[in-house]
């Protein structure tokens, strides 16, 4: 029935509304999230240039960031306006939204591809490659950017399939390509013997498999709202509404991107490679474990964004509720499994026994109060749920451009030295995760329905 009926968000339990959503959003993030490490875990198994190529791999993640912040941009930046429209009973006006959302994105994407293949070496060495790394990262990237447009829309429009309450179909759209890719990775790496360009190319082929599934299911007649190319003429105020509201996603990629270079060039400068592709596979690792946050907060936003636009806003509180309780207690739970066993999640990404024993070490710090991540998440989903361009832009600065940025660059100049840059991540956590959620509720949290 989740493949033929969509779910009304506006009655029965809020939490279960929630969790209908968020389980097999959980379950496609999950899969998305071996889509995105396979890569890491073959590669780093690669024998004695496991960790070099590793090293490679992780360089490339800025341009694979800024890839997804336009994705980011124009597919989720749509998706609350869209639930809202729906939620008003407006369904023309949501066609209109998710049809230029689709324009938006082939347009960025063309964009995007050209620019960074053009650029791609001086990029590539301007975060933190040297000759030996870029051996390994400029084939990766070069065949990665070919098939960006395909990434952008598996992953910008499928949001607009759980939107309209759909989502196992959202969840099969993530299967479809992680298997793909899973299937791909052994046979391109090593039956074919192409190594990095084998993995790159394993997830091209797989992105467009995705693709091709989110298109077809908009554009069948199944879904309440369909993708149409009447509604994909360019609709300025939509376009501007779109791009509002989507900034502070775009933020949120953009500044991680920024973080990935400021921590390349800051541990290339005070530890070398050795440091660089230990935080690869630190950011894997944590990957790993808000992969149930962001599923959480994929489920919850239309649920929210829905009720909001029907003003039952009791039905929000609820949610909102829901979503930082939930959040709060798996984040606690995966803080103590990363304290108790940081050898077993190393050694998942690498057999290097020197990248082992420093990730280990340095794995305790990069986690330390990881549960203030889930007030981030909290806050920073809750004003884009209900359209609060303004301060979901703010908080996705203050926590990675003003916070994590500095001191990223200035913590290894102190006695902390390397350290510093893996101590960075922890305190941004508290103290931008805390101002994030404290403002949502005393501005927004404790005034709903006031305004109305």
């Amino acid at each position: 029935m989740a493949f033929r009926t969509p779910r009304d968000f506006g009655k029965g339990p809020v939490w279960k509304n929630i969790l209908a959503q968020a389980l097999p959003l959980t379950v496609a993030q999950a899969v998305l999230l071996l889509y995105n490490v396979v890569d890491r875990i073959y590669i780093g198994h690669m024998g004695e240039n496991g960790a070099m190529a590793l090293t490679g791999l992780g360089l490339t993640f800025p341009v694979v960031t800024i890839v997804m912040a336009f994705a980011a941009l124009f597919g989720m930046g749509g998706v609350p306006l869209f639930s809202i429209a729906r939620g008003e009973g407006d369904d023309k006006k949501a066609g209109r939204i998710l049809g230029n959302a689709c324009f938006a994105l082939l347009c960025s994407a063309a964009a995007v591809t050209v620019l960074c293949l053009v650029f791609c070496k001086p990029l590539l060495f301007a975060f933190g490659a040297t000759e030996a790394s870029y051996a390994y990262a400029g084939p990766y990237l070069q065949i990665y950017l070919f098939g960006a447009v395909f990434s952008m829309l598996a992953t910008g429009l499928n949001g607009y399939i759980n939107a309209q309450g759909f989502p196992a179909v959202g969840m099969v759209s993530v299967i479809i390509g992680a298997v793909c890719n899973i299937a791909l990775d052994p046979v391109c790496i090593f039956a074919l013997h192409l190594g990095v360009r084998g993995a790159a190319l394993a997830t091209v082929v797989s992105q467009a498999v995705s693709a091709a599934w989110v298109l077809r299911f908009l554009c069948a007649k199944r879904p309440p709202v369909r993708l149409t190319g009447k509604n994909m003429k360019p609709d300025g105020q939509i376009l501007k509404d779109i791009a509002k509201l989507g900034t502070s996603n775009f933020i949120m990629q953009g500044t991680a991107c920024l973080v990935q270079v400021a921590c390349n060039t800051t541990l290339q400068r005070f530890g070398g490679d050795l440091y660089v592709g230990v935080m690869t596979v630190l950011s894997s690792v944590r990957e790993v474990f808000t992969l149930a946050v962001t599923g959480m907060v994929s489920g919850a936003l239309p649920v929210i964004s829905y009720n909001y636009g029907a003003k039952q806003f009791d039905r929000v509180k609820q949610g909102i509720r829901f979503n930082t309780l939930a959040g709060a207690a798996y984040t606690l739970v995966a803080w103590l499994l990363v304290v108790l066993f940081p050898h077993v999640w190393v050694s998942i990404f690498t057999d290097d026994p020197a990248m082992i024993d420093m990730g280990s070490a340095m794995l305790r710090i990069y986690f330390f109060g990881f549960v203030f991540m889930a007030l981030q998440f909290a806050g920073q989903s809750t004003f884009q749920a209900l359209g609060d361009a303004k301060r979901a832009i703010f908080f996705s600065l203050l926590r990675k451009a003003v916070i994590v940025v500095p001191l990223t660059l200035l913590l290894p100049l102190t006695a902390l030295g390397v350290k510093g840059v893996f101590w960075a991540e922890p305190v941004s956590n508290f103290l931008g995760g805390t101002a994030c959620f404290v403002t949502m509720y005393l501005t927004r949290y404790r005034k709903l329905g006031e305004e109305e």
